[in-house]
């Protein structure tokens, strides 16, 4: 019994410690915010699109011609700085019958999707695949590549701004700014790229000069709420 009450006041202090942590946290105060930025982003990527056409009386000779002049396009584009390992990537191939006078030949159809990494080299790309062998271009398509490191900046940039409006508020009530408690992302970054108003695709058949192109660039969105505490 003796030991009992010895333990008593320990137990009762530590009771009352429990009730009081809860309380005083619950009194801090904290200035909640949300803010977001959006940023502009050079492009640093482009997508194209080439095909090639070829019309035989047999549906193999069709395939064999056109397979033969789509190798020809894809080792071309593949001299092209910007264009790296798996940058090529085959479509479909489709044969359709048509007439020609009195005789019936085959056409038959394929092409390829490029990424390019040098955007600045777009004309050249669409150039040295016409004169490879391309008889229809789709394109470019400028993008970011590199979405990490735009989100990135834009997140950063947002709570940046999230802190100098809650640093604003802090003043206001004769407060000084704390650390950040909590913070949460918005919806995610959304991107808005560059409509370059050249998605379709158009025929060619002679080799043109390089067209000029240029990258421009796309714009990055970010929202943060964050919870700082005033001190």
């Amino acid at each position: 019994m003796s030991r009992r009450r010895a333990l008593a006041p320990l137990v009762f202090a530590l009771l009352a410690l429990a009730l009081v942590l809860p309380a005083s946290a619950s009194a801090a105060r904290t200035v909640s915010v949300t803010a977001d930025a959006t940023l502009k982003v050079a492009n640093d990527s482009a997508r194209l699109s080439f095909g090639v056409s070829k019309e035989r009386r047999t549906r193999g000779a069709a395939l064999r011609a056109a397979s033969a002049k789509l190798r020809a396009v894809i080792a071309a584009v593949q001299q092209v700085p910007g264009v790296g390992p798996g940058d090529v990537r085959t479509g479909r191939i489709t044969f359709r019958k048509a007439s020609r006078g009195k005789q019936n030949v085959y056409r038959a159809s394929a092409g390829i999707g490029v990424t390019l990494h040098q955007p600045n080299e777009a004309g050249e790309l669409v150039s040295v695949a016409i004169a490879a062998g391309a008889t229809g271009v789709s394109g470019p398509s400028f993008f970011v590549g590199d979405t990490e490191a735009a989100e990135a900046s834009a997140l950063a940039a947002a709570f940046q701004k999230a802190k100098a409006r809650a640093a604003v508020l802090a003043a206001q009530a004769g407060a000084a700014l704390g650390p950040a408690l909590q913070i949460d992302e918005g919806e995610g970054a959304t991107f808005e790229p560059q409509f370059t108003g050249a998605d379709k695709e158009e025929s060619v058949s002679t080799s043109p000069a390089p067209p000029p192109t240029k990258p421009g660039s796309s714009t990055v969105s970010a929202t943060v709420h964050v919870v700082f505490e005033l001190l």
